[in-house]
């Protein structure tokens, strides 16, 4: 049904995550994984793209590249905006992209060259919402965030067309949370 899925949500700073050690991102991690699993499973998902943006975006790709020894057909993409995205990230964050570039079945640049306006972010949300069947937003209204600019077009999109927008709210994270904690009180 829906081939492609599109994943994207917050920066790590815009939901309090500073560091890749941080306690809460084994959760976050976990709970994109279960989710991505959850549509694979219901939709046959055969790609996933993310533009390789730290946060959400990254920890899916991840996420979606440790699935792929369970679903051997998912395949990754990564489409970067422009060209040496990841020269400002820090250490783990650039390091998580290299993974995560290295290992995706298909790899491009959007703009083919570096970083000089902001109109190429604009660009990357358009071209992944139209390169994709359905989308998965981690986001909540009530904290707009970057998230926001995505969202613009894949509901521009679903109001053309059907284009689902499958969310994942805070709420669905503490949910998962305090049922892995449970399951762990348990076990």
């Amino acid at each position: 049904m829906y081939q492609v899925l599109a994943i994207t949500g917050y920066k790590p700073h815009e939901i309090g995550i500073f560091n890749e050690q941080h306690d809460q991102l084994p959760f976050l991690k976990k709970a994109l994984s279960k989710k991505i699993t959850q549509l694979k499973e219901e939709f046959d998902i055969k790609w996933i793209i993310t533009s390789g943006q730290p946060g959400v975006e990254l920890w899916a790709a991840e996420a979606a590249i440790e699935l792929k020894s369970s679903y051997p057909d998912l395949k990754v993409a990564t489409l970067a905006p422009f060209h040496n995205q990841d020269e400002r990230f820090q250490e783990a964050v650039k390091t998580l992209y290299e993974f995560v570039w290295d290992h995706s079945d298909y790899r491009d640049y959007i703009t083919k060259r570096p970083y000089d306006n902001p109109a190429q972010l604009r660009s990357k949300n358009e071209f992944i919402v139209e390169k994709s069947d359905a989308s998965l937003v981690l986001y909540d209204s009530e904290t707009e965030g970057t998230p926001k600019f995505f969202l613009n077009y894949a509901l521009k999109k679903q109001h053309q067309k059907t284009y689902p927008i499958f969310y994942l709210t805070p709420d669905d994270l503490e949910e998962m949370i305090r049922d892995q904690l449970d399951d762990e009180t348990w076990n």
